[in-house]
């Protein structure tokens, strides 16, 4: 429960006692509903003046109210409400704040002036809502193509391909396409050439094997040195938050698979807290275990690929093949217990789909006794290699106070000698009955997040044992009625309970009414689900927070100044999948 008193106290004595409607939510966030006349002031306010201020912007979206079934939910009468989530390190308290907007395509006020990062959200409620604010310094599209029509996550947008025409490719659309790629610098406030010389604007993408997935970005070069760097995000954009709106909350638990993809099980963790929230359903102490245990797997796989990319990415090849070897082991397990690998969707409101199988131990023990030794092999070749220290150190360096004002979480946040994790310090799923340290680092360079991530193999690794160790007895699912699937060996009781069975695996639960926002430490940050229901078999609203969106938006404040050959350091030390980005 978050310590709301004093803050909302703080505000009122601010802005008085009637500027803010209150309202409650299932997260117990300090919920507040205010003016667009006063919300520039008043997250001024939380951010400067307030003791102890909310210095992050953790996330900014949006919702289209006309068509949802308020009920009894006494709030004030929107067509689009702009939310904005702010966290204060020092309270270790989050703060949700509302604006009403009224109107099919209303206008709010820019906060991109406040927060860096706020000029990649406000793009993205402009992208998917057709909502403006006004002061932007560059309000376009930012996941969809310049091209298209229409605003993906308003209601009358469809959300299947079958409520579409057919898809035709006519030659003056690929005309219209082919100009729509072309970069035009003065658009973007770049000059072409300086008092000394010409600058040379440089593609690198869409594809580029240093990227980790399909990215562009457009470089502003003075030689080999970087003037500027324009990223454009959105190749992998599948719609992962409209189709929240489309699917049982049950069956949406495989779509949330494939946003990190290298997180596996744990976007079905950050989903599904914000489920259980919402239907008030308590998970027993051995779902927490296995839930905790298969995390801490997936983020040493997590961390194995990025280990062995980054090598590769500044000139080491070996250790990919080695570390990648090292990955199939895990998914050996992964797969004995889940029957799945990569993407095993193995995780369920209420619990996790079957029991750990009978040896499961074994195969546990078998690789905290192999990868130590591993590790320590890993040190000698690629952190304590001479070419990889030059390649790293010194290299994309940014203060823990930079990190927070772009939305830096993670092991980047770490990195920059920030003891932050929310496993330790807003502990979910039982992580509060584990024994770990938080690594840090104090540079903040492309080395010292090498180091953050390193050594979290290490305590991911101790935190496995533990569960090993300390595995408790009892159910894999809780008895609550919300939970699907329900045990299968209750259906044959009598006809009712197979009734329920059969409408919970087709329906699904039906979730009552409200909000709330789960917050997980996942491989690459602050993973972030905040879940609206207005009753119904599906979400009404789902909003992914995502760790890797603000880290790309960084990426021009950080590569300024150094070379394209340190851009390829700065990206494999940043840690981001696409698909994680683009949602």
């Amino acid at each position: 429960m978050e310590n709301n008193s004093s803050t909302l106290l703080q505000l009122q004595a601010r802005f008085g006692e009637d500027a803010f409607t209150q309202q409650a939510t299932k997260d117990e966030m300090l919920t507040l509903w205010t003016p667009m006349d006063k919300i520039v002031d008043v997250l001024t306010f939380l951010k400067k003046e307030v003791a102890e201020p909310f210095k992050l912007l953790f996330d900014l979206t949006a919702i289209d109210e006309r068509t949802k079934n308020r009920g009894a939910n006494h709030v004030p009468k929107s067509s689009f409400t702009l939310v904005y989530h702010l966290f204060s390190f020092p309270r270790n308290e989050f703060i949700r704040l509302k604006v009403a907007l009224i109107g099919d395509f209303p206008t709010a006020p820019s906060i991109s002036s406040l927060w860096a990062n706020a000029n990649w959200y406000e793009r993205e409620v402009y992208d998917m809502f057709g909502i403006r604010f006004s002061g932007h310094p560059h309000l376009s599209r930012i996941l969809m193509p310049r091209t298209w029509v229409g605003h993906p996550l308003r209601k009358e947008h469809p959300a299947r391909a079958t409520e579409m025409g057919p898809f035709q490719l006519y030659d003056d659309k690929v005309d219209l396409e082919q100009a729509a790629l072309k970069f035009n610098p003065e658009e973007w406030g770049l000059q072409r050439q300086s008092d000394d010389s010409d600058f040379m604007f440089l593609n690198i993408g869409p594809q580029h094997p240093g990227t980790h997935g399909v990215l562009r970005i457009i470089l502003q070069l003075d030689g080999e040195d970087i003037v500027d760097a324009i990223p454009d995000i959105g190749f992998h954009h599948r719609g992962a938050e409209k189709m929240g709106e489309r699917q049982s909350w049950h069956t949406y638990i495989p779509y949330t698979d494939r946003v990190d993809y290298l997180g596996g099980v744990m976007n079905n963790l950050a989903y599904l807290q914000g489920v259980e929230k919402l239907a008030g359903i308590e998970v027993p102490e051995r779902v927490k275990y296995i839930r905790v245990m298969l995390c801490e797997l997936f983020r040493i796989a997590s961390h194995l690929v990025w280990y062995g990319t980054f090598a590769q990415d500044v000139g080491q090849l070996s250790p990919v093949f080695y570390m990648f070897s090292d990955r199939e082991k895990i998914f050996d397990i992964i797969e004995g217990i889940c029957g799945g690998r990569m993407h095993p969707n193995w995780f369920r409101i209420g619990g996790v789909a079957q029991d750990l199988p009978k040896g499961w131990e074994a195969l546990v023990q078998s690789f905290i006794d192999y990868f130590p030794k591993r590790l320590k092999e890993y040190d000698a070749m690629v952190m304590k290699n001479s070419i990889f220290k030059a390649r790293t150190v010194g290299i994309g360096i940014f203060t823990a106070e930079e990190a927070i004002e772009w939305g830096v979480t993670g092991p980047n946040l770490r990195a920059c000698g920030m003891d932050w994790d929310f496993r330790k310090k807003r502990p979910y799923s039982g992580y509060e009955m584990f024994d770990f340290d938080i690594p840090t680092a104090s540079n903040g360079d492309c080395y010292d997040r090498a180091v953050v991530r390193v050594a979290e193999m290490r305590q991911s690794l101790r935190i496995v044992e533990q569960c090993l160790k300390n595995m408790p007895d009892g159910p894999f699912k809780s008895d609550h009625p919300l939970t699907t699937p329900p045990v299968k060996k209750n259906t044959m009781h009598d006809i009712e309970t197979l009734i329920t069975h059969f409408l919970g695996v087709t329906w699904g639960p039906v979730i009552p009414a409200g909000e709330a926002m789960s917050c997980i430490e996942a491989t690459k940050g602050a993973n972030g689900y905040y879940l609206t229901s207005d009753g119904n078999t599906s979400p009404y609203r789902v909003r992914i927070r995502t760790p890797s969106f603000p880290h790309m938006q960084m990426l021009p404040y950080i590569s300024k100044g150094y070379t394209v050959a340190d851009l390829l350091s700065i990206l494999g030390a940043m840690d981001y999948v696409l698909a994680d980005i683009d949602r």
